[in-house]
């Protein structure tokens, strides 16, 4: 049994069953056996792969979208450029190179990063190499400024609650003990206050998701962007309107049981935006899968233009990332983009109000 199991099962046998939420945060951000304070879980040699890592091309084009943004409210001239969770660094840095020749923007930017892993500090530090950056431990932490900045699968990370639905009320599935083994189990029905709206579009038996911790941020994000200004990308995997069962475990790009070796494999869920939408006190914008976005963005030009100088292994790589990024049947769907902005400004470039 690993270090972290032990602590779980005594965890559980103290305190009784985990929800669901506090399992992940536990595996997930444990400060000595947690996933991410001990790996960096990204690329080939990892547990998972995302976009920003597969090509420079998706970085250059957030970094353009928030530039205009930028641009369209006013260029101020002191603002924070943050990522959260920004993985190696990859899509900062793509962002920055990107955004070189708008002219004043990295005068006026102050690049932060949202991290709490030690482990992936380290990397980041290698990565974006810029004067005065500075790591944060939230959202709470930046500096009171305009606000733009870029979330990409950060919140499918967040710990979620799931609930299963009995009539009019709602039993939470548990994280308990069958022996020495976690297993899943459920509470007592009870009724659930912010969940009544679900109670129209769901039924016996349907699952729901949902993420304290992930609507907090999206309300302090927006809380910054309707008092300071700015705006924020948010890219994830998920939808509208939770519903089922997505909670998922991913070691070495293959899926396990999430109760299997925790600590040892990513925990995850779809994101469910209209929770996000509906925590933020500013405008949002339409739902947009990813794959149209990137489009609208000029992805395409973009990548004619990068092959004329490829050939080989090389391009027939640029050309697969293309299309894992953009076609309907890879990322380009199941991944989703919405932004937050001030009442009164446009969205960024791509999406629609």
């Amino acid at each position: 049994m690993t270090a972290l199991k032990e602590h779980l099962v005594s965890q559980i046998r103290a305190n009784g069953p985990m929800t669901v939420a506090e399992y992940m945060a536990v595996c997930l951000m444990h400060p000595e056996h947690g996933y991410y304070a001990t790996r960096d879980p990204l690329g080939t040699a990892g547990d998972f792969i995302t976009a920003p890592e597969m090509s420079q091309m998706f970085g250059e084009l957030i970094g353009l979208a928030l530039a205009q943004a930028w641009m369209d409210q006013g260029a101020p001239e002191a603002f924070v450029l943050a990522e959260l969770g920004p993985g190696r660094g990859t899509l900062m840095a793509d962002v920055l190179r990107a955004t070189k020749g708008v002219a004043g923007f990295h005068d006026a930017a102050r690049v932060n990063l949202v991290e709490t892993s030690p482990a992936l500090r380290q990397v980041q530090a290698q990565t974006v190499t810029w004067p005065g950056i500075a790591w944060r431990e939230s959202v709470g932490d930046l500096p009171e400024l305009p606000l733009f900045v870029v979330a990409n699968e950060f919140f499918d990370a967040l710990p979620v609650r799931q609930v299963q639905r009995e009539g009019e009320r709602w039993r939470e599935r548990l994280v308990g003990l069958e022996g020495e083994a976690l297993a899943i189990g459920l509470s007592d029905p009870k009724a659930m206050a912010p969940l009544e709206h679900r109670l129209e579009d769901t039924r016996d038996g349907d699952i729901v998701e949902f993420s304290p911790m992930g609507e907090s941020i999206a309300a302090e994000i927006g809380g910054r962007i309707a008092k300071h200004g700015g705006a924020a990308l948010i890219v994830d995997y998920g939808d509208w309107r939770s519903l089922g069962d997505t909670w998922q475990a991913v070691k070495g790009h293959e899926a396990t049981d999430p109760l299997a070796e925790p600590g040892r494999a990513d925990l995850t869920a779809h994101v469910d935006f209209e929770a996000l939408a509906r925590a933020v006190p500013c405008r949002y914008s339409r739902l947009t899968p990813q794959g149209v976005f990137l489009e609208r963005l000029g992805i395409t030009a973009r990548a004619q233009a990068l092959a004329k100088g490829l050939e080989g292994d090389r391009l027939e790589t640029h050309i697969a990332a293309h299309r894992r990024l953009t076609h309907p049947h890879e990322m380009g769907t199941l991944f989703k983009v919405m932004a937050f902005t001030p009442d009164g400004a446009a969205p960024p470039p791509g999406l629609d109000t």
